[in-house]
């Protein structure tokens, strides 16, 4: 495990070697590449290639709410000549960007603006041409989608917080086409947990189920418990109370859920750094606390933790109350195991992750000192280990990133932004 004080992009940096020793090294290597190239058997890569994703999708909002929200490309391909630059924006008449999908099946994205209960439908087949399909609002009785999650048949599923009607009231799991329309829908009100509000979900296709969580966006609240439903007809089967750990809330506010590597169980992750894992979500599933992380160092009091990405046999989890990303085994999930931790400084708090196709990158934005930028974090799959990517300039923060505290954009002059959701585009 690492723990860290000051970002870690100013860590391991390998030393120089002597200049004599580097040029002769330089000379034999020019010369062994230049001798196999003439006999063919080697071939030189296309330096403006790449293997993962070539731009990146930001949905965010105006940080003074003088103008609309909007999606901004940035190109993040390596070799290209404007690598790391706002490529263009689409504005649109949001006024709270919020979620997008988690990650990129098709050339379309799902977001949302929670705050006016909006969702919007992009084309990005084209990059750097993105175009704006649909903007719709509730679905069926229900408003306020939060979070959106593919089907295998190529559906949408999202979670609608509330109903239309009373917004104080338990929202549901809806099932919508590739155009946003109504497809099926089903209550999440249980009288097991009257504070239910659908907040995330995860699809576990191999066992026709999907998994959500019931944090309450307006805070009015408490949800202590996560649902199982049938994924081919939208049945509430299961309404699951998490248990309290140690501490006495760590079950408070379930967030977000991720599919683990046994394709039968998820993980779970509170708003108050609660880790549980759900399995048996064939039968009669049980909610185990694997591990949680403590109060802040600094209030003593209060806990933070938000959107993560699974790759591989880990897990990496934004915890705001330490400014970290947090590393984690998870090939025995009952007992995750610290690998490694990017540290960002205790006044960071880093809240949405998506990972690159290939798994080599991840995206991170947030707020405090974070709340200026976009950052890229470059990713080891084989040990977990991460680092900033250090070949962006500093943002307000000092931290190399992409600074969305900027006066003007491509569609105008609007201000700093305040990114939300962000996501990778297909692999090239």
């Amino acid at each position: 495990m690492r723990l860290a004080s000051v970002p870690l992009f100013a860590q391991r940096i390998p030393l120089p070697r002597a200049a004599d020793q580097s040029w002769i090294d330089g000379w034999r290597a020019i010369t062994v590449l230049l001798l196999l190239v003439m006999c063919g058997c080697v071939q030189i890569p296309d330096p403006t290639g790449t293997d993962g994703s070539t731009h990146l999708f930001v949905w965010a909002l105006d940080v003074d709410h003088d103008a609309g929200s909007f999606l901004a490309v940035v190109d993040v391909d390596r070799g290209s000549p404007t690598y790391g630059r706002v490529v263009t924006t689409l504005p649109t008449s949001a006024m709270d960007a919020h979620h997008v999908e988690y990650e990129m099946t098709t050339s379309e994205l799902f977001a949302n603006s929670f705050a006016t209960g909006q969702s919007f439908v992009f084309d990005l087949a084209t990059p750097i041409h993105p175009n704006l399909v649909i903007e719709f609002g509730d679905a069926g009785p229900f408003s306020y989608p939060h979070s959106f999650a593919r089907t295998p048949s190529g559906t949408v599923l999202a979670t609608y917080q509330t109903l239309a009607e009373d917004h104080g009231a338990t929202g549901g799991l809806v099932e919508l086409d590739e155009r946003g329309q109504l497809l099926q829908a089903s209550s999440a009100a249980d009288p097991k947990d009257p504070n239910i509000r659908p907040y995330s979900l995860a699809v576990v296709p191999k066992l026709d189920r999907v998994v959500t969580t019931s944090a309450d966006m307006n805070g009015m609240v408490v949800g202590r418990s996560i649902q199982v439903w049938r994924l081919s007809d939208l049945a509430l089967l299961h309404t699951v109370l998490l248990p309290p750990g140690p501490r006495g809330d760590e079950h408070w506010q379930p967030g977000e859920v991720r599919l683990l590597g046994d394709e039968k169980s998820v993980m779970v992750g509170t708003f108050r750094c609660g880790m549980y894992v759900i399995s048996e979500l064939d039968g009669n599933p049980v909610a185990e606390l694997a591990r949680s992380f403590p109060w802040s160092p600094v209030t003593g009091e209060d806990t933070d933790c938000n959107v993560p990405v699974q790759f591989g046999r880990f897990w990496a989890q934004p915890v705001g109350t330490t400014g970290s990303i947090v590393v984690m085994d998870v090939s025995r999930p009952y007992d995750p195991v610290i690998v490694d931790e990017l540290s960002f400084g205790i006044d960071a708090r880093p809240h949405w992750l998506a990972l690159e196709p290939g798994g080599k990158r991840m995206v991170m934005t947030g707020g405090g000192t974070l709340a200026g930028g976009v950052f890229l974090i470059d990713v080891d799959p084989d040990t977990g280990n991460l680092r900033i990517a250090n070949d962006l300039p500093a943002t307000g923060s000092r931290i190399p990133g992409l600074r969305f505290d900027r006066d003007k954009w491509p569609h105008g002059k609007t201000g700093a932004a305040y990114a939300h959701g962000a996501v990778f585009s297909l692999a090239n």
